[in-house]
């Protein structure tokens, strides 16, 4: 699984870099065949003084791809948010062609 991870209009520190890390190893054990992860970590309204943290991640497995995108006040919220709702894709599609 090669993982990609980019950040707009900020740099990322190592701890925020390793958290991201550690949460998608995890992702092997909902689909064995991940070939590659990019995860997008933004900040919105740079020009105002209030900061959306956007969490973008977009899985690329055989066959098909799956898309997600959060926006918290903190990076690892909308990160574990845009997590939660691509592991419920990938079951979901897992679901979907065991039947």
């Amino acid at each position: 699984m090669n993982v990609n991870i980019q950040t707009v209009h900020f740099d990322a520190d190592d701890k925020l870099i390793e958290y991201v890390n550690r949460k998608l190893e995890k992702l092997n054990t909902f689909h064995d065949r991940i070939i590659k992860v990019d995860v997008y970590l933004k900040l919105d309204n740079v020009v105002h003084t209030i900061k959306d943290k956007i969490a973008e991640i977009r899985v690329h497995v055989p066959k098909s791809n799956f898309f997600v995108k959060s926006t918290t006040k903190s990076f690892e919220s909308s990160f574990d948010e845009a997590f939660d709702s691509l592991v419920t894709q990938i079951k979901r599609k897992k679901e979907k062609q065991a039947a």
